[in-house]
Formats: C-alpha cells, structure tokens, sequence
C-alpha cells in the first residue's frame, strides 16, 4: 500500500471512530424516562470527548508533511553524477543546500560520452547514484536499473503537468519511450538552434535570420569568402561529436521530424536512412568539403569549442540554450539566436527539444530526497530563476508557473521566445544521440569524425549508424 492510500485509510478510520462515538452519544440521550435526572451528565459523557476527536481528525495534516517524500530533517548525503561542462545542476545543487542545510552533495563528474558507457555500471554498483544525468534511459529501464517514478508523479502531482513535459522521459512495455511509466525527470526543457556573432554577422550582410535553409547556406559561403570561419563546432570523442547538432537541424529543415522521433524512441521498424535524411547528410558532407568547420574540428572539446566562438572565432555555432549564460558573459550584447530555417520557403522551423534528463537508481538509498529536488527544481521560485538565468531554459512545471524575468538583451530572451514556436508547430525532437545507450559514442561520433577525414560518404554514414543501431537493439 502507498504512503496515500494509508493516509486515507486512516482518515476513514477516524471518521468511522468519530460516527460510532456520535452513534453512541444519541443512543444514550434516548434514556428511559425513569432514569433519574441526576444521572443525565453520565449519559453526555461521550460528547466531552469531543476536543480528543477533534485532535485526532487534525493530525492527520502533519501526518501528511511527515510521509511525503522529503528530505527530512537528518543529515543527507546526495550521490549524484552530474555532465562536465554544464553548469546548472551545481547552481541549483548549491542553492538546495542553502534552503536545506541538512542536505550536502557527494557530486561526480564525467563527459556526456564516458556517461554513457559508465552508467550502466554505476547503476548497478554497491553505492548507485540518487541523481544521475541519463544520456539515455531504455535499456536501463528495461534492465531494472532505474527507479520507477509513477508513485513520485501522483505524490508531487507532476501528472497534472503539461504532457510533453513527461512524455519523453516515460518507457512502455514493449521498450518504446514516449508513453509508459515515468522513469525520469528534466532539471528544464532545453531548445537547440544556430548561435551567430552578431559583428560578423553583419559583415556578411545578414540583417536578420535567414528564412529557408539556402538562405543560411549563402550567409556561410559569404563568411568563408570573407576569411571568417562560418562554424564553430566541437568534434572530440571525449565530448561526442558536434556535427550531429547541424546533422539532425539539417534533417529536420528538409524532411518531416516524426521519422526521427520513431527512430529515437526504437519504434518497431524505424530506420535513420531515409531519403530526407541523405539529402541532409549530404549538405553536411559539403559543409565539411567547402570548409565550413575549423580544420581540427575532430580535436575539439565541447568547452573549448564554445570558448573559442566566445573570443570571436566563428559566425556561428549550433548549440543549445544551457550554453546562453557562458556565451552573455563571453560576449555581452553581441551574441543573437535563430532556429534552424526550413528547406522550403514558408515551412515551419524545427530544433531539438528536450528535457536535461536525471534518473534515480532503482536501488538509491535517498530516493525520497532526490526526488524531493526534482520536485523543487520545478517548483522553488529561486530554482525556476536559476533555470532560466543558468540554464536558458523554459523551467517547465506546473502550467500555471510564472516564468521568471530574464535580463534586458541577454540571448535568453530570444530561445525562450523560439520555444512557443516550435511548440505551435509541433516539430520538437529529442537527441538522435539518445536513441541508444551507446549510438553516440559507437555511431554518430566515429562516423562522423570518418566523414570529416574524408573516409566516410553521407550514404555510408547512415548505413554504419543504422546497422550499429539494430545491433544494439538486438542485444
């Protein structure tokens, strides 16, 4: 029985208690008549135990502080895993312990690709995480390596939330995402898109964003003809390979995204080697052919990738909207944001958009207190500040939640003004590298970086990617 049934278990019991005691008080005012009048008090007994009565049906509202899911009042030692090179989940872990002192963190940090790899056994270790950042959840749930979090869910009420919220972080029976049980939580819903150098931009001549994929294609030719260095992009395997950024951007400009979505969430048949995606892996390979990208793009980390845009090398850099904080701060008021223009003229835009997902292990040992943080992540005014100021993000949440003020010409104001867009148009997709526990890290990055070298086509790319894919699955 869950913590909510036994809270109204017992409130029924109380008012059983208190009808069987008022059933017992009016049977005995009902006296016979010879009963002596002095004797009358003895038969009102029962209703001075009223006050008792009243104290009991009240306790149940601290019961109910005591046995939701909290972090109490006792020392608390948080395991968590947290992603290098976002600074988010520290802000806000710093910011817990600070309304909860009780509270402290035993936090370690990986690349998103060792994350991957390391999961796995870190889940199922001797000391499992209380919070973990998931860079994708399937396999772990279908392994029994993640908490399920429905009892949360109906606890904190985060099933009244606006569906897509949750949507992507749930897994059915058949191993299929997108609907099923909740087995994580986003610290925020991130959008991706195309950061440019607002100086360089205009030296090129784009006065504003441009409106169809050739458009955009004539603003990098025109950078690359004016010595500057159209992309800025990080290609390390220690990060995972960037170019799957403008990769799925690309695919989404000149096809339809459900496809990509299928294929994300291992719906039964879905393949990445359509002939949309070829078209898009193709204006990559020429991208990569005209010089598009820095010449060691293959060498560089996600953190030194943005360092260098943030000094002025590149126009633009495809990236999400945690980065917005590094990027006000590298350029102050220099720094502008679009979606991804679509192939067609008059099409609608697309980006990826994604909850920044963490998991509980199934065997954490503060489950309630990590679950707890992810319930006040949404909820705390101070946490929702952080998630925008921090993390650029729409902080989700209760759909009557205030979003908080963002700073005069920060680049916030522009990515949580292309989020409603994306919404009304219906064309949000998650992370082709989250398709698989390890599709990033043995698909797209070696390919990719094959590409790069001049080793790999746009054709063989979605081969080897497709066929690395069905061999997880098959596992």
């Amino acid at each position: 029985m869950n913590k909510k049934s036994i809270f109204w278990t017992l409130i029924s019991s109380l008012l059983m208690a208190s009808l069987l005691l008022s059933a017992c008080g009016a049977a005995a005012t009902e006296a016979p008549a010879e009963v002596p009048a002095e004797e009358a008090p003895a038969a009102e007994e029962p209703a001075a135990e009223a006050p008792a009565e009243e104290e009991a049906a009240e306790a149940p509202e601290e019961s109910m502080e005591e046995i939701s899911p909290s972090c109490g009042t006792d020392p608390v030692v948080l395991n968590a895993y947290f992603e290098t090179g976002f600074d988010l989940p520290f802000e806000l872990a710093d910011e817990f312990t600070n309304q909860y002192p009780n509270v402290t963190w035993d936090i370690k940090q990986d690349q998103f690709t060792n994350l991957i790899n390391s999961t796995p056994r870190l889940l199922s270790g001797d000391n499992p995480p209380d919070l973990i950042r998931l860079p994708t959840m399937v396999s772990f749930a279908n392994q029994g390596l993640l908490m399920n979090l429905d009892g949360y869910a109906a606890d904190f009420g985060w099933d009244e939330w606006p569906v897509p919220q949750l949507d992507q972080n749930r897994v059915a029976e058949d191993g299929t995402r997108g609907s099923g049980t909740l087995y994580a939580m986003g610290l925020n819903y991130s959008l991706t898109g195309i950061f440019y150098n607002k100086e360089q931009a205009a030296q090129i001549g784009m006065t504003e964003p441009p409106a169809t994929l050739a458009e955009f294609e004539e603003l990098l030719a025109a950078a690359k003809e004016a010595e500057l260095l159209p992309i800025m992009q990080w290609g390390s395997a220690k990060s995972g390979m960037g170019l799957a950024f403008p990769l799925q951007a690309l695919m989404a400009s000149v096809g339809p995204v459900g496809p990509i979505n299928e294929w994300i969430f291992q719906k039964p048949g879905a393949t990445i080697d359509t002939p949309s995606n070829l078209i898009a892996a193709q204006h990559l390979e020429q991208w990569i052919q005209n010089g598009y990208f820095p010449p060691d793009i293959n060498a560089i980390e996600y953190t030194d990738a943005n360092a260098r845009f943030g000094q002025g090398e590149g126009v633009f850099i495809f990236n999400g909207d945690w980065q917005n904080a590094g990027y006000d701060t590298d350029m102050p008021g220099n720094v502008g944001f679009f979606l991804m223009p679509p192939a067609e003229d008059g099409g609608s835009p697309a980006a990826m958009s994604a909850p920044l997902t963490f998991g509980i292990a199934a065997n954490a040992v503060n489950a309630d207190c990590a679950a707890f943080f992810l319930d006040w992540v949404a909820s705390n005014d101070t946490a929702r500040e952080i998630d925008v100021s921090v993390g650029g993000s729409n902080p989700g949440g209760p759909s009557g939640a205030v979003m908080p003020t963002v700073t005069e010409g920060s680049v916030t104001n522009e990515t949580l003004a292309a989020g409603p867009v994306v919404g009304e148009a219906g064309t949000s997709m998650d992370f082709i590298a989250n398709a698989t526990s390890a599709i990033f890290a043995q698909g797209w990055t070696p390919e990719l970086q094959k590409m790069v070298g001049g080793l790999q086509d746009a054709a063989g790319l979605l081969t080897a990617v497709q066929a690395e894919y069905e061999r997880e699955l098959a596992e």
